[in-house]
């Protein structure tokens, strides 16, 4: 008999489900039938828990969130001048970008597959990414970087380009030097 899992461990199993096929997949392409038919739970029980796919979906913009927070941290956790965390994060990001599991970034795919910019998933997408600029202007502010709400708009051309590159080219991108292009802007 099938072990019994508990609401919040069947979610978390739809929603792991679902961000693997999302992200390998994309959004458009992967139906409810796949995720309940990869994660082994009843149609009702998916619904019990997200109303609708694009519920699902920002239920995983979400957690993707999350998760890029929690990395961001991490990766620039090394060095408490800013300047340095801003070379530290794309020195992250650059090795990630060489990672045969890196596919990009879900929400440029999520904006790109939802263009309505009153949909859900698109002002997810937003969100995220007006944070994210956010948090290099705080850090060029911080650094005494000269014009840092431009300088925040180049890291962010930057950031997507790697993100964008990993999901065309795969591990071989041409994003294996973008930290020395962010050194060359923020000097």
């Amino acid at each position: 008999m099938p072990e019994k899992l508990s609401t919040t461990d069947t979610r978390s199993k739809i929603l792991s489900t679902a961000r693997n096929l999302f992200y390998q997949n994309g959004f458009q392409a992967v139906g409810i039938d796949t995720i309940i038919k990869e994660s082994g739970i009843a149609k009702m029980t998916l619904y019990n828990h997200f109303h609708s796919k694009s519920e699902l979906i920002v239920a995983y913009l979400n957690s993707a969130n999350e998760e890029f927070w929690d990395w961001f941290l991490k990766s620039t956790s090394r060095s408490s001048d800013p300047s340095k965390k801003i070379i530290l994060f794309f020195e992250s990001l650059e090795k990630l970008s060489q990672s045969p599991k890196c596919l990009g970034c879900p929400f440029l795919l999520a904006s790109s597959e939802f263009p309505d910019r009153n949909s859900p998933e698109h002002k997810v997408s937003v969100s995220h990414k007006e944070k994210v600029k956010e948090q290099f202007q705080t850090l060029a502010k911080e650094a005494g970087l000269s014009n840092p709400k431009v300088l925040a708009s180049q890291l962010m051309l930057l950031m997507d380009g790697v993100f964008v590159s990993a999901r065309l080219y795969k591990k071989n991108n041409p994003s294996a030097s973008v930290s020395k292009a962010v050194k060359i802007l923020i000097k």
